[in-house]
Order: structure tokens, then C-alpha cells, then sequence
């Protein structure tokens, strides 16, 4: 049953108003009537939401950690907790103290190295409506994590200067990887390929594992972040995604409000390379001259096929089919910040792992 979550706001931007309702809706992906997916849960919070949505859904947040965790020995998951806090501390991170908070909640391995690390991909198009009447995001999300599909759950943020924003995520991830920000922008991060230092994968991925600790910048979902927090406009927002500077490189795709307002801002630490208009990002450069080995599977053919995929508000995904939905999506998302509505559902491997969400957030002049 999908849930439709309507919210005005009086302006007031501490006290939203928010009504749920339910309606009997089954999908044609296999479901048969007495199957029953979780719903999605939608958190009210403020911006703190790492922590909040974390002491509400500690189950979710261990469930993850489990299967993360499992990759790793224990005395190798606390090595690499030693030297992610050492980094975050060596830059002089602004959000240590929350992470220390988290990891203390969790009381085990793996909360730093978890909080700054990026492993997946991702499938996402930025283009007008079908009517152009506003700019929407079309956002894929793949990840090798089991879970991650089941456990989402949806943070409707308050209190940040610029204005309120809602986000898919997990408890106690102090980092942003998709937003809706109604009146304001949607925002996705995916990542960029990986650099050939030396043409082989895996001394590559070394390679750029030393880097990163040589970067005294923001890793790019705390970047995300930050504009979700302090860009007022699209404008603003597109200007922090340009100019400033990241831990490692990243693809951001950013659609406004008004149907011309849409970007792919393919970025390295300190450059940018900006696709202005209506545009697919996946997990390879676009940009000439830039050269990496391509995230996740057939990140070429997800791009091709985004491309015509027509970026429609309708919880049932038709177009959603091989590749860009393969064993490791995560999550599906479409979001209009005009209309300050998105819709969104959780994927396993075995398929949907949630009831679709409709969410939809209308701030008062």
C-alpha cells in the first residue's frame, strides 16, 4: 500500500503539519495481493536527523552494520575505524562529533569507516517535466550492501537556514546521497569512476585510497549536505557543487525548480566539468579528457538507457527494467521540487522491498 504523505506548512518551519493516509494498491512486478511489503518510515526531524533517525530506528542501523560488516574481520573493522576517525580529525571535520556520538550509540566497529566510505552506483537523469512546468530528478541507486533496499527510511528535515528538506536515507548516515528540497532543488551524488593510476583495478583503488588521506575537504555527501542546509535557490546550490572543493570526485546531478534548471556537475577534487540542461549521469566521466574506470554494472548502457526515460511521477516505475535495475539497485526515486513531491521505493535483489512512497511537502509563501 503505498503511503501518500501530504504536509503544509503554515510557515512555521519548526511545527510542519502532516497528514498519512493509505490506499490498497498492488504492483505488477510479481506481488500478488496477500504479499506485504514494509512501508518506507518518515521521520520528523531537525537536523540532526543522523542521530534522530538512528534512535529510531536502531534495529535498521545494526541490521546494516551486520551485513556491511561480515566483509571484514573484526580487528580489520577497527583499524579502519581508527584511521577514518584519524582522518576526520586531522582535517578538522565538522561533523566528527556527531559520528563519535553515533559510534557511541552503536557501541561497534565500523561507524567512521562507514561514514566516509563510497562504494556503489549509481543511475540518474535531469530533465523538465513531461508538461515543463518544472525540473524533476530521475534517481537509481545501486549498492553491493544487501539491506540497504529494506532498511531506507525517508528524513523530513527542519530548522536549516535555507529551508526545510526531505531526504532517503539510513539511520544514523551523517552524509546526504538524495534530497528533495520543495521550492528549492532536488540533488543526488554518484560516484565518480575511479582513477588509473597505474591502469590495474585494484593498485588503482589503493592508489586512491592514499589520496583521499591527503584531502582536507568534505567527502561529497557532507558537501550535499551543506547545500541542502545553506543553498536557497538552484543557482546557489549549482555554484557550492562547482566551486567547492571535495575529498574525492563526484557526480552531481542537480534539477531546480523552473524546467530549465538542470545539471551534471562531474567533479573532481578541486575541478568541474558542468553538462547544463537535460542530462543522464552514471558512474563514468561524460567529460572529454577524463579518464577513469567506470563504477557498478554497465554504467554506459544504465546512461543510454536513462536517456529516454521519461521522468513521470508514477510510484509503479514501468520504465524501470534491465539495466539500470539489476541485482544491486537499492532504490528508486523521482522528485519534483516545484510541485515539492517524489516518489520513491526500496529494491533487494529479489525486487521490491517496500511499498512505494508518495510523499508530497508544500511550503506556504
Amino acid at each position: 500500500m503505498p503511503i501518500h504523505i501530504e504536509a503544509m506548512n503554515s510557515g512555521n518551519l519548526k511545527h510542519p503539519h502532516a497528514r498519512l493516509t493509505h490506499s490498497a494498491r498492488f504492483r505488477a512486478q510479481g506481488l500478488q495481493s496477500g504479499d506485504l511489503l514494509p512501508a518506507i518510515p518518515v521521520i520528523e526531524t531537525g537536523r540532526d536527523f543522523p542521530l534522530q533517525t538512528l534512535m529510531q530506528h536502531k534495529a535498521r542501523a545494526h541490521a546494516l552494520l551486520d551485513v556491511a560488516s561480515g566483509r571484514y574481520p573484526a580487528r580489520a573493522l577497527m583499524a579502519l575505524d581508527t584511521v577514518s576517525r584519524a582522518w576526520l580529525k586531522r582535517w578538522n571535520n565538522p561533523h566528527l562529533a556527531e559520528i563519535d556520538t553515533i559510534a557511541s550509540v552503536l557501541d561497534r566497529p565500523g561507524a567512521y569507516f562507514f561514514s566516509v566510505n563510497y562504494e556503489w552506483g549509481c543511475t540518474c537523469r535531469v530533465a523538465p517535466s513531461p508538461d515543463r512546468s518544472s525540473a524533476r530528478l530521475v534517481r537509481v541507486l545501486d549498492w553491493m550492501t544487501p539491506g540497504l533496499g529494506r532498511n531506507l527510511v525517508a528524513a523530513r528535515v527542519t530548522g536549516a537556514p535555507a529551508g526545510p528538506f526531505v531526504l532517503l536515507t539510513w539511520p544514523g548516515y551523517t552524509g546526504v546521497l538524495q534530497v528533495m528540497a520543495p521550492g528549492r532543488f532536488s540533488a543526488s551524488l554518484n560516484q565518480a569512476p575511479m582513477r588509473k593510476a597505474v591502469g590495474l583495478f585494484y593498485v588503482d583503488w589503493a592508489a586512491n585510497r592514499r589520496r583521499v588521506w591527503a584531502m582536507p575537504h568534505p567527502t561529497p555527501g557532507h558537501l550535499l549536505r551543506t547545500v541542502s542546509e545553506e543553498a536557497q535557490t538552484f543557482a546557489q546550490a549549482r555554484q557550492m557543487l562547482i566551486e567547492r572543493p571535495i575529498s574525492t570526485p563526484a557526480i552531481f546531478s542537480l534539477a531546480g525548480i523552473d524546467p530549465g534548471e538542470t545539471t551534471v556537475i562531474e567533479r573532481t577534487e578541486h575541478d568541474a566539468k558542468v553538462r547544463d540542461g537535460a542530462h543522464v549521469a552514471a558512474n563514468h566521466w561524460e567529460a572529454a579528457g577524463w579518464y577513469g574506470h567506470p563504477r557498478g554494472q554497465d554504467s554506459p548502457g544504465r546512461a543510454r538507457m536513462m536517456s529516454g526515460i521519461a521522468p513521470d511521477l508514477d510510484p509503479r516505475f514501468p520504465w524501470l527494467k534491465s539495466p539500470i535495475l539489476n541485482d544491486h539497485t537499492r532504490l528508486v526515486m523521482v522528485a519534483d521540487a516545484r510541485l515539492g513531491q517524489l516518489v520513491a521505493q526500496g529494491y533487494e535483489k529479489t525486487g521490491p522491498a517496500t511499498e512505494p512512497l508518495e510523499l508530497s511537502w508544500k511550503i506556504a509563501a
